[in-house]
């Protein structure tokens, strides 16, 4: 099945006074690349997330955004720093003696030094975390596969209509090639006839300048092989495995058919047939950078 590697994917879910919300969004790219931005609390799961993903992508550049809430009243607690409390007192009665000033430190005003009281996050369970984390995950990533699908149906069906068209250029190429080598053999007999008048001509000199000529421009190896290459692009956009790379490769040996048909075209209506399949050919190459 063709996928596009365009695609979107957004899933929240919520237990709770918790709520865990993943969005995905991916473009073209060469290969997987992911990037993930999410609290720091989660950055434990990041290799977990990475890997994750892999069973549902295969090639794209990845943004991974995930946001995590937690608003119940359980989530932080105050912790009491006894020893620094104790060292700060130390230090104030030591003063106190050293200037001899009045001793008036009370207890508010102790707790309000650095770190004698700490608010701290309470350290949830890994595993139920990682629970909430991957159901949200694996509905972003459905949803993308689904854009993602979406979009490769459409891709398939332009392809598919160019594919078609460059058979037909194929088609009339294949058509014209015997033509081009009787209209020259003509035109070669009825100039050798100027040149020569009643001269009689040998029917073997002719036929060998028009077997060269006909050598020099034929290009029946040419179209059956991009034949061959628009017919397996065909019966590779059915593939169900992920075929952007194996398509690229098949549309660079199309296009290189298609300049050695444009080199050899000795005929105005070849070189336009073949004008027109490079064009087709580049056009579906742009296409094919799409999907994954």
């Amino acid at each position: 099945m063709v996928k596009s590697m365009t695609g979107f994917g957004r899933c929240e879910i919520s237990e709770g006074d918790r709520k865990m919300t993943v969005e995905m969004k991916s473009v073209n790219h060469r290969y997987l690349d992911v990037a993930i931005k999410m609290p720091k609390k989660l950055n434990f799961f990041e290799a977990a997330v990475r890997g994750f993903l892999k069973q549902y992508l295969q090639r794209g550049k990845v943004d991974v955004f995930i946001t995590y809430e937690d608003l119940s009243e359980a989530n932080v607690c105050l912790h009491y720093n006894h020893a620094l409390a104790a060292e700060y007192l130390k230090y104030l009665n030591q003063m106190s003696e050293e200037f001899g000033l009045e001793q008036d430190v009370k207890v508010s005003s102790l707790s309000r030094y650095p770190e004698v009281l700490v608010m701290e996050e309470v350290q949830e369970d890994e595993e139920e975390l990682w629970k909430l984390l991957e159901q949200a995950l694996r509905g972003a990533c459905e949803q993308m596969v689904e854009t993602r699908t979406t979009e490769g149906t459409n891709l398939k069906r332009d392809l598919m209509e160019k594919l078609d068209e460059l058979l037909g250029h194929v088609a009339y190429i294949e058509e014209r090639a015997p033509q081009i080598v009787a209209e020259y053999r003509a035109k070669l007999e009825e100039k050798v006839q100027e040149l020569l008048a009643d001269t009689q001509i040998e029917e073997s000199r002719i036929a060998a300048e028009v077997t060269i000529y006909a050598d020099k421009i034929c290009v029946d190896e040419e179209i059956v092989r991009l034949k061959s290459h628009i017919e397996h692009t065909k019966a590779t956009l059915e593939e169900k495995d992920s075929v952007g790379r194996k398509l690229d490769f098949i549309a660079q040996e199309m296009n290189r058919e298609a300049n050695t048909i444009l080199s050899k075209a000795n005929d105005l209506e070849v070189s336009s047939h073949a004008i027109e399949l490079k064009t087709g050919i580049e056009k579906v190459r742009e296409q094919i950078q799409n999907i994954e």
